[in-house]
């Protein structure tokens, strides 16, 4: 979690009065935060040589604490010394908006902008720093190190308006960058900012690209080249009135998130805040931003009286949800219901429980009851398929094989190509940003995971018998996730001889545990109402020739295919390495629930 070191004195200023380091450690404590250090008690020759400070421990969704404007702001709305503020855009003097225009190359990169213009703004030292360290906080936290957001401020009187936002090839891109003096082009920025300890780390997310993303006003003034730097031309300073914001992003909620995290925490300081337009370019759609509108949501009094243990009126709720920044009142239709106005700066409320755990905190959680709720959402027990896994589990071992458990990722050559099979590209869920060749999709099959395990541990003896029991992936559209998960076992030998008929009798073992008999081909034919299972020889071009077994069943009237075993081919073995012949199993579980 973020730890924001804050200036002590100052806090206690705007708290309104001053803390001991146990009290500010108990109020910490009740809002959900944690003091991790009061450096006016430390002997550390760096702590004393400048003012005494607060370094608080904030939680990862809590990006409205950030920064010193954001804990104190929520402190004192928590100790109902003020109310949160209903920030609201003002409309220019002017009566026209700032335009900025989306090209439709920027579709190659990244292709979503929104903005946001603070006018009258008045900088301090601390507050100009307090704004540049908010914007590294939610570099590092919520846009994953600028791969997904990236924030650019401008010193909005020394551009011309309207903007654009635009993809062009390096070469064609010329600026001088934020406190630099010589100009350079996008492909000469990024040999110069190789070595550098803080740039040098996001050159990645656009170098390897044919184009990069830039930021023109209306006099072909670079503005940024978003995600790695700004142009020394509209570099604010602590004379700046007008900052324009602009962010860039790939994840269209994140971009508005962040855009109301910056207004929300220097809005105060500012005389209003300005909607920019944004014109997407290439469908001539515009929209304007940013929607400063509060999120509308329902809970349940009793929902949150029953977790909680507790029996208050909807108003004795409505108050104390009031100290963490809703704005609540009970419904007019049903008194059961609560409507709940959600703050821009709480984008961390996603359910009805996070608004109960808000009601907690206001109320006290050392004060809460120790009850037992009337209703729970479950009751502790194993779900039918990991109780139906740990019984395939326990046999496995029992019969003496070791269980390992391997990545569910894979790269594309291990899942397909090694094992002879083809992607129709209609089965495996691929990364669309994998980090490594060997990270590219979530496994359709459990026979990579075990052949790696068997080539990372050729130097133990043979043979060698391992099994898995665990979750492969496939493609579903009729998900609403357009993917489901299915439980597999699978089991692999390799010794020296082929040990085809361990993994039989490992197979007829753990059906027979599993209630399922073994039958003739014919009987499970023509009755589908007599459960059982057998075998049919199969043509599988992961294992050899004649040497490979489909697994048929019977259950519920149905007839399943629910996995193959056999003796690999030797080109499977010779893509992972093995120097003896080994035999697997792997079927389907989930057929027995």
């Amino acid at each position: 979690m973020p730890t924001i070191a804050v200036d002590k004195a100052a806090l206690f200023k705007e708290l309104g009065r001053e803390y001991t380091t146990e009290e500010f450690d108990e109020l910490c404590f009740e809002f959900g935060i944690e003091l991790d250090e009061d450096t006016s008690q430390s002997t550390k020759p760096e702590d004393q040589a400048q003012p005494p400070q607060l370094k608080i421990e904030i939680p990862a969704n809590r990006y409205d604490m950030l920064c010193f404007e954001g804990i104190a702001l929520n402190l004192k709305v928590f100790l109902e010394k003020e109310k949160l503020p209903k920030w609201q855009v003002t409309p220019p003097k002017d009566g026209q908006l700032q335009e900025l225009h989306i090209k439709p190359e920027t579709a190659q990169i990244r292709e979503l902008c929104s903005g946001v213009i603070l006018r009258g703004i008045e900088f301090t030292q601390a507050r100009y720093d307090s704004f540049i360290a908010l914007q590294d906080k939610l570099h590092q936290n919520l846009a994953r190190q600028r791969t997904l957001v990236s924030i650019g401020t401008h010193d909005l009187d020394t551009v011309k308006g309207p903007f654009t936002y635009e993809a062009l090839k390096p070469e064609e891109i010329e600026f001088v960058p934020l406190n630099q003096t010589k100009k350079m082009n996008g492909k000469e920025l990024m040999d110069f900012y190789e070595k550098d300890k803080h740039l040098g780390r996001y050159l990645h997310i656009i170098r390897d690209s044919p184009v990069y993303p830039v930021i023109y006003d209306a006099n072909r003034t670079v503005l940024s080249l978003p995600p790695i730097i700004n142009g020394n031309h509209s570099k604010i300073t602590l004379d700046t009135k007008n900052v324009l914001i602009e962010i860039t992003a790939t994840d269209k909620t994140k971009v508005e998130i962040v855009n109301h995290m910056l207004i929300a925490m220097f809005a105060g300081y500012a005389e209003s805040i300005e909607a920019i337009k944004i014109v997407s370019d290439h469908n001539n759609e515009s929209r304007i931003s940013p929607d400063l509108s509060p999120r509308e949501w329902k809970a349940e009094v009793d929902y949150l009286n029953n977790v909680t243990g507790l029996d208050l009126s909807p108003e004795e709720i409505s108050k104390l949800l009031s100290k963490m920044g809703h704005d609540v009142s009970p419904s007019k239709t049903d008194k059961n219901i609560l409507d709940v106005s959600v703050p821009i700066t709480r984008a961390d409320i996603l359910h009805q429980a996070d608004i109960m755990e808000d009601y907690s905190i206001a109320y006290g959680f050392n004060k809460l009851p120790r009850v037992y709720p009337n209703k729970t959402a479950a009751v502790s027990a194993p779900l039918p398929i990991n109780k139906l896994a740990d019984i395939v589990r326990l046999e496995s071992a029992s019969a003496g094989w070791t269980e390992v458990m391997p990545l569910i990722l894979c790269s594309h050559e291990e899942n397909f190509e090694w094992l002879n099979r083809v992607d129709d590209g209609a089965t495996a869920i691929k990364l669309a940003n994998p980090k490594t060749a060997e990270y590219q999709l979530v496994r359709t099959s459990l026979l990579p995971g075990l052949l790696k395990t068997i080539n990372s541990n050729k130097h133990h003896a043979v043979p060698m018998k391992i099994f898995e029991v665990s979750d492969v992936g496939f493609k579903d559209e009729t998900q609403e996730r357009k993917s489901r998960n299915e439980r597999h076992f699978a089991a692999a030998i390799m010794g020296k001889t082929s040990g085809f008929e361990q993994v039989h009798g490992l197979l007829d073992r753990l059906l027979l545990m599993l209630r399922s008999k073994f039958m003739t081909r014919e009987d499970g034919l023509k009755n589908a109402a007599l459960e059982g299972y057998w075998i049919e020889e199969v043509e599988d071009k992961t294992f050899l020739p004649g040497h490979a077994a489909s697994i048929k069943i019977n259950l519920g009237g149905k007839n399943h295919t629910i996995g193959v075993f056999g003796i690999l081919h030797p080109s499977v073995l010779h893509k992972f390495e093995l120097p003896y012949p080994v035999s697997t199993v792997e079927f389907n579980l989930e057929v027995f629930l």
